[in-house]
């Protein structure tokens, strides 16, 4: 369980990082409606540019801090959830304008990975005698 915790805050990580540091300005199939980019997809759920790098700050903040984690415990469970809530967030808003399911994917992976490090992390803590 532990391997499956430590590749899970990696794919995350990455993930997360991948997206909105090298793939911000890049189309995808995974866009919420018809966006070409992260700004126009914030646009079409109905949010501004300042929410849209709050969003991304959190997101960022929370994907290094599960790095981080790996060293220094403490920071999977806070930064997992933040994760967890976020794409909580980004399913629901693609569920609010009517997105084709294969759109909902990335989010939802990501939400189902952080319940698992959530999970494994809980599960752990109480074994500790």
């Amino acid at each position: 369980m532990k391997y499956l915790k430590q590749i899970l805050i990696l794919f995350v990580s990455i993930v997360v990082l991948n997206v909105w540091l090298f793939r911000f300005n890049k189309s995808t199939i995974y866009r919420g409606g018809d966006a070409a980019n992260m700004l126009e997809e914030f646009i079409v759920y109905g949010f501004d540019k300042p929410f849209l790098y709050l969003i991304g700050g959190l997101k960022i903040a929370a994907a290094v801090g599960l790095l981080i984690g790996l060293i220094y415990n403490k920071l999977i469970l806070p930064c997992s959830s933040i994760i967890g809530l976020l794409m909580l967030g980004a399913i629901i808003m693609h569920f609010r304008v009517s997105d084709e399911i294969h759109k909902f994917f990335p989010a939802g992976l990501m939400l189902l990975s952080c319940i698992t490090i959530i999970f494994i992390s809980n599960k752990s803590k109480n074994n500790v005698v």
